[in-house]
This record gives C-alpha cells, structure tokens and sequence, in this order.
C-alpha cells in the first residue's frame, strides 16, 4: 500500500509540475523493493477471464514479475463449465455452493478447464512492438503439482467426481518459481490411481498458498473488496474483526473471507479480497499505502509503538507542516532527538502516520504534546489509540493527570474527555516556560 506523505513536503511542492508517474514511482519504491523474491498466490475468478479489463490484468501481472515478483496464478473455469453444459444441454446440482461432478460434468469440467487455461497461456504470451508485453519473455508451466481425493458422501450426498486438495507439490513449485518460471494451476487434481477431480479454485489457492508459506494469497473476484455496516469498503480487517462480519456478508464474501481467514491463520503474513472488474486495483493494493480493496491480516496493519531513532526524519515530517500553521510550537530535530525517548508513533508500512509524547513536569503530572496524524490518515481513531497509549503509560508511571495545551484543537480534546483549565492550574515549571503570545488553551485529563 505508496506514500502520499511527500506530496505535502517542501521538496514536491518545489516540483509540482514534474508528471504524476514520477510522484508515483517515487512513492511505489518502497514497495518495489519490499516485494522483490516474495512469493503471491493470485486466485483469478473464472469470471475475470469475461471481464473487460483482462487483457490488462494480465499486463500487470507481467509488471509484478519483472518487478522481481514470484507468482503463482491459480485460475477458477465454473462460468466457463457452465456454458459447456450448456452447449451440451446438460445442467449441474449444486449443494452448498459446491457442484456435484457426474460422469457428463467431469468431461465438461476438463473441457473448459483446458480452454481456461490455454487462454490465460496465450494472453501471457503475448509480446508485440508496442504493447505493455514486448521484450516480456514469461514463461508459463503448469502440470499435475495439486494431488487430490474425492470429497465423497457428506449428509448422504455423493459428491462422486467432485474433490478436495490432499496435497500440494510444493517443492517442485518452488524449484520452478526459482527459475522465474509463473506457475498456472487449474481446478483439478489428481490421484495415485490417475482419477479426476473437479475441485474449487479457493482450496487449490488456499492449500498452495500455505504449503509454499507464501508471503500473500490474493483472491481477485467481482467484489472490490469487502463492505462494512455502513457500507464503505473495508481497506483492513483483521481475522478476528471479519469472522464478526460473516453473517452480514452474502454467500460468495462468505466463502472468499473464510479462504483469507484460513490462509492467514495458517501462516501467510496477509490475504487480500480485490477486484478484478477495477482496472488497476492489483496495482493499487500493492503499491500504494491505501490499497484497492480489502486486506486480512492476523493484527492490525498500523503499529503502535515507542518512537526509535530511525523515526526522527519521520516525525519531523508530520510535525513541520502544524508547525508552520502554528498548530504546534517548532522544534529542531536536535531537540527531537533528545526527547524521542518520550514519544510513541504509530507506522503504516515505514510510513510515520501519527506521534504524540508524554513530557513529565511533577510527581503528579505530565503533558501530553505533539499530537499529530498525517492528513491522510485522519479518521482513523490513531488519536485515539494514540491518546490511550499515552495515558496508560502515564499510569503505569504513576501521574494522577494529564495535560495538554492547544490553539486549535480544543474541540477535540474536549471530545476525548479533557477538562478546561486555566494557565494557575499548571506545574510551576511548566507556567515558566508558558507562552503568553501564543495564548494556549489549558486542559486536563484525570487520570
């Protein structure tokens, strides 16, 4: 998820009319470099093959190989089995949105399944002058890597040619991933008897996933992403926060969240539920810190902790353009070195998206000062996250109260439960240091 921080510093402003895919790189370099050697399984829905804008997700999918990514692309075919049963006026039983797999249907199942595949080989292929693919040279391998069983009789229902991922070859996928090989793999198993089965893209996604401990599993279907209560759409969620919102999601982000819950319990870092019907959204949620859709992770993606000395550039960032404003008083980042102890931030992928410090002044009080989130991220209780730390350390400590001084953000603080007090109120040493010019207001906040 690229940085949006340096298009509010100095040194863009001095460079506003540079083009944006300049802005744009320097703010995905972080990322490039990140996912550089890292191994994503991208689950493609059979649907995205119809989709419009195919032809451009597979350019992108060339764009994150030549960024040094290692892919393996499992494909789902269940639009594209249906319309071969169709042709042959032949309909499939469905119990609990999985298919029943008869004789007919496993033939239309490896019809279509090779056509899918065939398709996506082609489309990855490509290479004229002056298209996004020229001089790409991917190389595409597929074969029998997902080894399977058959899903047999459940609540008396035989399932017969339908079946389950027993297991994945993974060590032979590796071997090709190392080669900058993409790996393809198809709905379909096999077994030690030579059978097939008929099997769904999100088990094949999900057990490949975890058996190469892949550093993500992306699943692109028609859903942007997953939608909370009030209908917007959830950049990030933790496994514990979705399983929650199961019951208000419809079927499909039911089956779609379980997979990405599954996934990250069992190992990988993160899941991500994205569009394949939003041109650039596979860009966007890897290479920009807002992302494109929905991101499941085990803990939440901020990280609140103690400032370090590498977070000093950081934090004079957030904190130079309030200074300016007046919002805050100016401090050199000699001095911010020497009070870092005293600060703690929160970091979004390196990026320092708020800070806040807690400055003792008695044996009963301390200040809460430089409260600051980056404008990008307001909205997202880090104040409040931020705030809470600080008054828990605070107690930890042994401060009876907390105090902070403001010119402009009184109502906020006064949100959060501080009371309004006057310049008498304070420590003696700190109505000595108090700037009359400034005129600040006085709040307190029993502890």
């Amino acid at each position: 998820m690229g940085s949006k921080l340096q298009l509010t510093a100095p040194f863009v402003t001095e460079h506003a009319s540079l083009p944006p895919y300049v802005h744009w790189f320097r703010q995905s370099s972080p990322y490039i470099n990140a996912h550089r050697d890292k191994t994503f399984v991208i689950m493609l829905e059979g649907e995205a093959l119809d989709d419009a804008h195919f032809t451009h997700l597979v350019h992108d999918l060339a764009l994150l190989q030549s960024f040094g990514v290692r892919l393996v692309l499992v494909h789902g075919a269940r639009p594209q089995i249906d319309r071969v049963l169709t042709h042959l006026n032949l309909q499939s039983r469905f119990e609990q949105g999985v298919r029943i797999t008869d004789d007919p249907a496993l033939a239309a199942v490896k019809a279509a399944v090779g056509i899918v595949k065939a398709d996506i080989e082609s489309r990855l292929s490509l290479g004229l002058p002056d298209s996004p693919m020229h001089g790409a040279r991917i190389r595409v391998v597929s074969g029998n890597f997902v080894m399977a069983k058959p899903r047999g009789v459940i609540d008396g229902i035989d399932y017969q040619h339908t079946g389950e991922v027993r297991r994945i070859e993974h060590q032979a996928i590796r071997e090709l991933l190392q080669q900058r090989h993409i790996v393809l793999l198809s709905p379909t198993g096999y077994s030690p008897a030579g059978d097939v089965f008929n099997l769904t893209a999100e088990d094949v996604a999900l057990h490949t996933a975890t058996a190469l401990r892949a550093d993500k599993l992306i699943l692109l279907s028609a859903e942007q992403g997953l939608n909370g209560s009030n209908g917007e759409l959830l950049r990030e969620i933790t496994c514990r926060q979705l399983e929650q919102c199961l019951p208000a999601l419809d079927e499909h982000c039911q089956q779609l969240s379980r997979t990405a819950i599954r996934a990250v319990r069992q190992g990988v870092p993160r899941a991500h539920i994205i569009s394949h019907s939003v041109d650039g959204a596979l860009l966007q949620e890897l290479f920009t810190r807002e992302g494109g859709g929905t991101m499941i992770s085990r803990e939440p993606y901020d990280q609140l902790r103690p400032a370090r000395t590498d977070d000093v550039a950081g934090i004079l960032n957030l904190l130079q353009p309030l200074e300016q404003d007046g919002t805050l008083v100016k401090r050199s980042r000699e001095l911010l070195e020497n009070e870092l102890q005293r600060f703690f931030v929160i970091e979004r992928d390196g990026l320092i998206t708020a800070c806040a410090a807690l400055h003792p002044y008695s044996d009963d009080d301390a200040e809460l000062a430089c409260v600051a989130v980056h404008p990008d991220y307001r909205g997202g209780q880090r104040g409040q996250r931020l705030l809470q730390q600080v008054a828990d350390e605070a107690r930890r400590r042994g401060f009876q109260r907390l105090f902070v001084l403001t010119t402009r953000t009184a109502h906020w603080f006064i949100e959060q439960g501080f009371v309004a007090g006057d310049v008498g109120a304070l420590p003696a040493a700190r109505q000595q240091l108090y700037n009359f010019q400034r005129n600040s207001k006085v709040f307190f906040y029993a502890l």
